[in-house]
């Protein structure tokens, strides 16, 4: 999304302030509104969260509720109407699309439901496709050691369309892991996968945080997804309703089975005050 030239003029005279290098990702007072009026769309109705570095944050909510646009402000696929995002202490609310492109590079990984695996390309090529478009050395050893860290390193010479559906996300994994970013941002990593072979992805993601020291923010819809979780949030109309620390999958289950109710009630006392 570009910003008009009065935008980007004025996101470029905003005073700098300082963020917390200790946090891997940062949001203040974000919000995000699509249209204007009275048919304006509120995703993001401010957002405000911490997320220390080494963490694994689960977020969920019902339908609408703003999973979505959350991940997109916080991985800089989108701007917030107001507020500002911050990832390992630097601001990204003012980068132009060149800087933000960089930064989705070098300092973010991705993983999502529809893996997004290159199919001309190896297992191999497709894991360093990060440091080539960085414009970086294509580190092979590096490519060798993140396929080993997910059971691959004899597919690296296959192609995506060789693999199993489990495998490609088992790639696209270790694409996200390949340069050691500081946030990985996972959304829906596990909603095209049967049961064991989600828990092996989980795992990975899991390993990423507690022996590699990486930070994970995954949006999901899955109770037992979110269980891996050292954190869950909960979303709704929005905002953050609720959380719930080291939750067991049927724990998660319940609270967002009243968060869903809550929501729909106020959804109808809405509907019939308008």
């Amino acid at each position: 999304m570009r910003l008009r030239k009065a935008e980007r003029h004025h996101a470029e005279e905003r005073p700098q302030t300082q963020g917390d290098p200790g946090l891997a990702v940062e949001l203040r007072g974000v919000r995000r509104q699509y249209g204007r009026g009275a048919g304006a769309v509120h995703a993001l109705a401010g957002v405000d969260l911490a997320l220390a570095r080494g963490t694994f944050t689960a977020v969920m909510g019902p339908s609408g509720s703003g999973k979505s646009t959350f991940l997109q402000c916080a991985a800089g696929l989108d701007r917030p109407t107001s507020g500002s995002v911050w990832l390992g202490g630097t601001e990204i609310t003012g980068m132009n699309e060149n800087q933000l492109t960089e930064l989705r590079r070098s300092r973010l990984g991705f993983v999502f439901q529809a893996f997004n695996l290159l199919p001309s390309l190896t297992v191999e090529q497709n894991v360093l496709l990060p440091m080539r478009l960085a414009g970086r050395r294509q580190d092979r050893r590096r490519a060798a050691s993140v396929l080993t860290q997910v059971g691959l390193a004899d597919k690296a010479r296959r192609r995506p369309g060789e693999l199993s559906g489990g495998q490609q996300q088992r790639v696209a994994v270790a694409r996200a892991l390949v340069t050691s970013p500081d946030v990985v941002f996972a959304d829906e990593p596990t909603g095209a996968l049967d049961t064991g072979t989600a828990a092996e992805v989980l795992g990975l993601l899991r390993h990423a945080v507690d022996s590699l020291g990486g930070t994970v923010v995954m949006v999901t819809h899955d109770p037992v997804a979110a269980a891996w979780a050292d954190r869950v949030l909960f979303l709704a109309d929005g905002t953050f309703a609720d959380s719930l620390e080291r939750g067991s999958a049927e724990q998660i289950a319940q609270r967002m089975a009243l968060l869903t109710a809550r929501s729909a009630r106020t959804g109808a006392l809405a509907g019939a005050a308008a």
